[in-house]
């Protein structure tokens, strides 16, 4: 009698114990903000997606994609674009509404990552997921989960990209080239252009390739608002601050399309020969412009796939599933390691890009 109450006062305490422990280990969980409370949510719930300015074609085809997909999927869909202003007011003031309405899901693209903490807090506090989208939204716990291509090797591809061009133009060094990065409010940016200097600054170290104006940190390379006009107005100044007489400029690393096009224009202008020029985007003016051989290179980041796996994690979320998460390692917000799912970026130069854009009814016929 003795040895089975013994036994059962053991059992009791262990099951308690368990339950305590598995309590502490949800509430650590929960804490970190990276998995959802797994009891889903409605079939025809709101979806709420806040999305920067339209300052590429990717942005307004983001949020075709997500209307129609999330509607397809019987959610309700709530798709916002911030205005072309340079403060978030305006993406601050439609997440804060989405909340407001109820929405169980806010993906967000956003316009500026490090100052939507207190409006992704609310979001968490009503109980609603939060996704970044595309960016990384840092300096606060309350993200759940990031999609995006791989950012990091996307400026790995287009600084072996940038090499690649020089070299099948001069087989031999040294180079000369001028780097350019993205607006600094959005953190994709510092990403593209680590990327990249991973590739290149080995090379400049060795002094293989030449930095001509002798600027190389990101705050002196930045395109504030990702604005073709900026970029423009810096090339004509490097070019004739640093590029005077016969000098000669061998490439430009640029981290995406529209800005492409802008120094092509600015060198252009200046009659200078065109150097090799990396992008981004897949923009239709710039597969253009690599099919007659002037942008060397863009990166395909099909946002049709990108939107599709972003509606499929809602479907596992409304399921009360956890959504597939293929990296918990490399996305650290500053607060927190976001779990995230990347998407392979390609590399197309003229030479491949007809078998890149062979399932793209938009891009494929500029490939012929």
């Amino acid at each position: 009698m003795r040895t089975s109450l013994i036994r059962t006062v053991a059992a009791v305490g262990a099951a308690a114990l368990l339950t305590l422990a598995t309590a502490c280990s949800n509430e650590r969980e929960g804490a970190a903000g990276s998995d959802s409370d797994g009891k889903g949510f409605a079939k025809d719930s709101l979806i709420g997606v806040a999305l920067p300015s339209k300052t590429s074609e990717n942005w307004v085809l983001a949020g075709d994609l997500f209307s129609n997909g999330l509607k397809d999927a019987g959610f309700k869909a709530d798709v916002q674009y911030a205005g072309a202003s340079t403060t978030v007011a305006d993406q601050q003031a439609q997440i804060s509404s989405m909340v407001t309405k109820g929405a169980k899901v806010i993906v967000i693209g956003a316009t500026d990552a490090s100052q939507l903490a207190t409006q992704v807090k609310q979001a968490k506090e009503e109980g609603a997921v939060v996704i970044a989208y595309d960016r990384l939204i840092t300096n606060t716990p309350d993200v759940d989960y990031y999609i995006a291509f791989d950012n990091f090797k996307v400026g790995q591809l287009q600084g072996q990209a940038l090499v690649d061009g020089m070299k099948a133009k001069k087989p031999k060094g040294p180079w000369t080239i001028e780097l350019f990065s993205g607006s600094p409010d959005d953190n994709n940016s510092k990403v593209f252009f680590d990327g990249a200097m991973q590739v290149l600054k080995p090379l400049i170290d060795k002094g293989d390739i030449v930095v001509g104006s002798g600027q190389t940190d990101i705050k002196q390379t930045a395109i504030q608002g990702w604005k073709a006009e900026n970029a423009q107005q810096r090339m004509d100044s490097l070019l004739t601050s640093a590029y005077g007489g016969k000098k000669t400029l061998d490439g430009v690393l640029s981290p995406n399309d529209t800005l492409a096009r802008a120094i092509l224009t600015s060198v252009k202008g200046a009659g200078k020969p065109v150097p090799v020029v990396t992008g981004q985007d897949s923009e239709v003016e710039s597969v253009k412009s690599i099919m007659a051989g002037e942008q060397y290179s863009t990166i395909n980041k099909d946002t049709r796939k990108l939107v599709a796996e972003t509606v499929n994690m809602i479907k596992a979320l409304q399921k009360g599933e956890k959504p597939a998460i293929n990296d918990t390692k490399s996305y650290n917000n500053g607060v927190k390691v976001v779990p995230a799912f990347l998407l392979p970026p390609v590399i197309v130069t003229k030479q491949n890009a007809a078998e890149a854009y062979a399932n793209d009814p938009k891009l494929a016929p500029l490939t012929k």
